[in-house]
């Protein structure tokens, strides 16, 4: 045998990933493939949606950035404007503490902003007081190192502090400038949207303008932008474009219409296909040979290809429905002509069985009556098996062995010479058999029945059928003193029987067992069931 397994490996194995698809419903595959088509599209408009967000977003950050720009220019301006004229009544108070003019200006630039809170003081290095107002505790600067252009110290929630220094050191100056002071200088001249503004200086953060408590989905954009003044930062936030319902139904749009779109053709092809197909393949499998498969039931299914497919099974069924009674009208006759067959044939056996009893009674020897006799017997063993099979044949089961032997087994009694009557014990199980066996068992009995009577006629003899090691076997077994290994009995055998009981014993696919001191004859029998 060729050893092919390299060559087919492949074929194999891609059989095994045809079969592992074939086992998914069709539906399933179904949405399985719309789905992967569908899935690049929703992902594509997922992205293009998300996109769309980021350009508003940059958008909204971009005009926050302008509205910052001028915010922190007009701080800018305001603080160090202010910063430079007391950085120069500062200078001239420093010549001339009485210098009473310097002092003058600089009240009349701070002059605008002291009614909402702005303070400035110029003062010696002892602390005393030359121009303005001492500043509060907590707005009051820290030490500034001489030289220092403009030093800043931020208050949360109250404002912020600028100090500056006289070169030699003798002398300083500071301003404080309210939170509302602050705020209303940094206001832009047009803010578009909202937003919040903090002056930062390292960790301190003093809130300017303030928006709304941040919601759970608010997004907020921040940008910080240097004022110039020491090292103060203004900080400014924004909201972002909100994700509210709109923006989520958007970005969730793309998902649901590719579920809904591979789901409604999922649902239409199982409804308009796979149902009908379903309904279609159950009424096939429910059809009943002989019967019609109903139209009306093809009219119900919704696609039409699938009602076409339904008229072409109903016209099957109709076929099939008229070729299984023309066979039936066939069988009926066949089994009517089988019927008279064999009872013509019964018949003639009668006949023959009835010519033979009348020549043996015309007989004017004992040999030739023998001779009818044994004719007689072989002729009867035939009919018996046909009579039993001709009752036999509406079931069809096969033959019943224990009838068959019995009735047999009766007709070799009344055979028998009267004055030698032989004995025969029946011992048979309930096993069938068909007509070809059971013919070649009639006539191995017969000849190894009428061997045991020519060698004895008085003998008694048994004959069984018992269970074999083989489940469609039987064991047949016939013994009889009469059969027991003798001179007499091996001439017979090689002359007359021996070529007759091999021949049958052939025919029975079989090998005869023969016993010479027991005197029996065993053969294993093909049988079709129990009776």
């Amino acid at each position: 045998m060729t050893d092919i397994a390299g060559d087919t490996a492949p074929p194999l194995q891609s059989g095994r990933i045809g079969g592992a698809l074939d086992r998914i419903p069709t539906g399933a595959k179904v949405f399985l493939i719309l789905g992967i088509c569908l899935l690049p599209l929703a992902i594509i408009a997922f992205f293009a949606t998300i996109r769309t967000a980021q350009l508003a977003d940059e958008a909204t950050r971009a005009q926050m950035q302008v509205t910052a720009t001028e915010s922190a220019r007009k701080l800018a301006i305001e603080l160090v404007g202010d910063m430079t004229a007391l950085r120069v009544s500062l200078n001239a108070l420093e010549s001339d503490p009485g210098d009473a003019p310097s002092c003058a200006r600089a009240q009349g630039v701070f002059a605008p902003q002291a009614a909402m809170g702005t303070r400035f003081v110029i003062s010696d290095s002892t602390g005393r007081v030359i121009c303005g107002e001492p500043l509060r505790a907590g707005a009051a600067p820290g030490a500034t190192k001489p030289g220092t252009a403009i030093a800043a110290h931020l208050i949360p929630g109250q404002g912020l502090t600028l100090s500056t220094t006289s070169t030699s050191g003798r002398t300083n100056a500071a301003a404080f400038f309210p939170t509302r002071v602050l705020a209303a200088t940094a206001m832009p001249s047009n803010a578009p949207l909202p937003y919040e503004a903090h002056l930062v200086l390292d960790r301190d953060a003093l809130l300017l303008h303030a928006l709304p408590p941040r919601t759970a989905l608010e997004r907020r954009a921040t940008i910080n932008t240097v004022i110039g003044v020491g090292s103060v930062v203004l900080t400014t936030e924004v909201q972002g474009a909100p994700i509210t319902s709109p923006v989520l139904v958007a970005l969730l749009l793309p998902i649901i219409m590719w579920a809904a779109a591979a789901g409604i053709s999922w649902f239409v092809v199982d409804r308009l296909l796979i149902r009908s197909l379903r309904q279609l393949r159950t009424r096939v499998a429910n059809f009943v040979p002989g019967e019609e498969i109903d139209p009306g039931t093809m009219q119900a299914l919704p696609a039409q290809e699938i009602r076409e497919l339904g008229e072409t099974f109903r016209a099957i069924s109709r076929t099939v429905a008229e070729h299984e009674a023309g066979l039936a009208e066939g069988l009926v006759r066949q089994t009517k002509l089988t019927r008279e067959v064999h009872h013509r044939v019964k018949n003639n056996l009668q006949v023959i069985s009835s010519l033979i009893n009348f020549h043996a009674r015309a007989a004017r020897s004992v040999e030739a009556t023998q001779a009818y006799a044994s004719i007689q017997r072989r002729v009867d063993a035939l009919a018996v098996v046909h009579r039993n099979h001709f009752a036999e044949l509406e079931e069809n089961r096969g033959l019943s062995l224990r009838s068959v032997l019995g009735e047999l087994a009766a007709n070799i009694r009344a055979t028998a010479p009267e004055d030698a009557p032989i004995a025969i014990q029946l011992d048979i199980a309930p096993y069938l058999a068909n007509q070809d066996v059971a013919i070649a068992i009639a006539f191995l009995l017969t000849e190894i029945i009428e061997l045991a009577m020519t060698v004895n006629p008085t003998a008694n003899m048994r004959i069984s059928i018992a269970a074999a090691d083989v489940a469609d076997r039987a064991v047949l077994r016939i013994n009889s003193p009469a059969l027991v290994d003798n001179d007499r009995m091996r001439a017979l055998v090689a002359e007359r029987y021996g070529r007759v009981i091999e021949g049958l014993s052939r025919q029975l696919r079989s090998k005869l067992h023969y016993d010479p001191m027991v005197g029996a004859y065993e053969i294993a029998v093909a049988v079709t069931g129990r009776d």
